[in-house]
């Protein structure tokens, strides 16, 4: 049972490394090109690209994967099965009917919820109380196959982005491995979306990332915890910009305009936001530094902050 394999980023790493552990024979990984990356712009491969490198699997990286011949490329290999795992494109009809087992896509969440490229940082952002993997077959529409799989976990109040992350490209791997026997064993009758149940994830923009102060305190929180590795949420303060990378949700209100701090000492830096509820800000990153928590940052970079400061533009 020939499996190729498509993914790009850290997620799909275990993935694929599950799929060799496991036993299954992957003669071919498709990844996205090499691309320049950091302030020196160093051309630098995928996650999934090293991966297989390491597990000595021939990788294949077209810039289309709909041009004729990538796909040729692809199905020379003759696969009876092609798994994909945020590979980051869509496949064309020419692959999509090559394997007798078909495509599948690992995709990380509840669908029809959040289809599209960023359902984990979406999720979080929208205050969901779980997320999850679904397995589909994989057709010429955005994430619209039909189920073979579904798998939940919680949103805990303190994960983020990067915590569900790890926690769903391990649940995804795990789905894998156990829908696979079943699928080919012709043990699986496939699910249809319900098109009117779904939603979409489009992929964080820069206005994705600025704080409006004038939300209310869970909406602020759940927005910097959604951002949280990458790509970070930000406030500004007289036109500079600063980079929150942890906060925690305050019970307490204030009668304060959205933005105002309210608080700044050693355990954090409190701000009001819309509904009066408030924000604790506990680890920061001046623009040029390196992140740090509230105390270091307000005896160096934030040492001109002070109570009543307002933050943003709201």
């Amino acid at each position: 049972m020939k499996i190729v394999f498509m993914g790009t980023p850290d997620f799909s790493v275990p993935i694929l490394r599950g799929l060799v552990t496991d036993g299954w024979q992957v003669p071919l990984v498709v990844t996205q090109p090499d691309r320049p990356k950091g302030r020196k712009k160093t051309m630098t491969p995928p996650p999934v690209k090293e991966e297989a490198q390491r597990l000595g699997i021939d990788v294949y990286q077209p810039e289309k994967i709909a041009d004729r011949d990538a796909a040729a490329r692809v199905l020379e290999t003759e696969p009876d099965i092609i798994v994909t795992a945020a590979f980051g494109q869509i496949l064309p009809r020419a692959i999509l009917d090559a394997p007798p087992h078909g495509c599948i896509n690992v995709h990380a969440s509840l669908l029809p919820k959040y289809r599209g490229g960023a359902p984990i940082h979406r999720s979080v952002i929208n205050g969901e109380n779980e997320a999850g993997i679904t397995i589909m077959y994989m057709v010429e529409k955005l994430d619209a196959g039909a189920m073979l799989s579904r798998q939940s976990i919680p949103i805990e109040a303190e994960d983020t982005a990067g915590s569900m992350h790890d926690k769903l490209s391990v649940l995804g791997k795990d789905l894998l491995l156990a829908t696979l026997p079943k699928l080919i064993n012709g043990e699986i009758n496939p699910e249809e979306q319900d098109e009117q149940q779904a939603t979409f994830a489009p992929n964080i923009k820069k206005e994705d990332e600025r704080l409006n102060w004038s939300k209310p305190a869970a909406a602020v929180y759940n927005q910097i915890r959604g951002l949280s590795p990458w790509p970070v949420a930000y406030t500004t303060v007289n036109g500079e910009r600063i980079k929150i990378w942890q906060a925690s949700l305050l019970d307490a209100a204030a009668e304060k305009e959205p933005g105002t701090v309210t608080a700044a000492g050693p355990d954090g830096i409190d701000v009001v936001c819309g509904d009066g509820r408030q924000v604790r800000l506990l680890t920061l990153q001046p623009a040029g530094k390196k992140q740090m928590n509230a105390e270091t940052f307000l005896n160096g970079k934030g040492s001109t902050w002070e109570i009543g400061m307002k933050l943003g533009e709201n």
